[in-house]
């Protein structure tokens, strides 16, 4: 593919996401868990690509694909003591949220507005929060395979999720933010 083929677009999109990623790894070096955990970009970098890129395999594919190559980063160097071959156990529950928070991107920001990218941030956060912790529930020894066990794992994730949907929001009024300035300062940017 030559230069003048690439969409500036798409290659302004895909920047921000592998910078927005690129933080997550640096700030996360350290490995140590901190009270700031899950004040994370994966969330901004859902509703972005969901909003931004108008193929389905783009939507899905980079956002997934990136964090996947954040994840490997941070499994193989910061948070070796929880890895398990290139990712952590439970991945999977993780990427299903992922998976399902890119949709929510799709179905609650047919236009970007602040109203609209919180009602997503919002509904996401309510995503990441029942999937990647039924998994921790499924998965673990620490709750009973109870209702009241399953209970005791979503109000244990509480503060986690507070932290995830005050990353979600940070990074998404950057992200956005920068991206909704940007189309209107180059017009080569807004989708024709």
């Amino acid at each position: 593919m030559s230069i003048e083929k690439i969409n500036p677009r798409t290659a302004i999109i895909t920047v921000f996401i592998l910078v927005i990623a690129a933080f997550r790894v640096l700030i996360n070096m350290n490995g140590d868990l901190h009270p700031l955990t899950n004040f994370s970009p994966i969330g901004a970098m859902a509703l972005f690509g969901a909003s931004y890129f108008r193929s389905p395999n783009k939507a899905y594919g980079f956002p997934l694909l990136t964090l996947f190559v954040s994840d490997v980063v941070l499994a193989l160097t910061a948070y070796k003591e929880y890895s398990h071959g290139i990712l952590y156990s439970g991945w999977y529950w993780v990427y299903a949220a992922f998976a399902l928070m890119v949709l929510a991107g799709k179905l609650f920001i047919k236009e970007v507005t602040i109203k609209n990218v919180l009602i997503a941030a919002l509904s996401i956060t309510f995503i990441h929060w029942i999937v990647s912790d039924m998994g921790v529930w499924l998965q673990g020894s620490t709750y009973p395979k109870t209702f009241t066990g399953l209970w005791a794992c979503l109000a244990a994730a509480i503060p986690f999720e507070r932290n995830f949907l005050a990353g979600t929001l940070v990074y998404s009024a950057v992200m956005f933010g920068a991206f909704e300035w940007l189309q209107k300062k180059y017009q080569s940017l807004k989708l024709v």
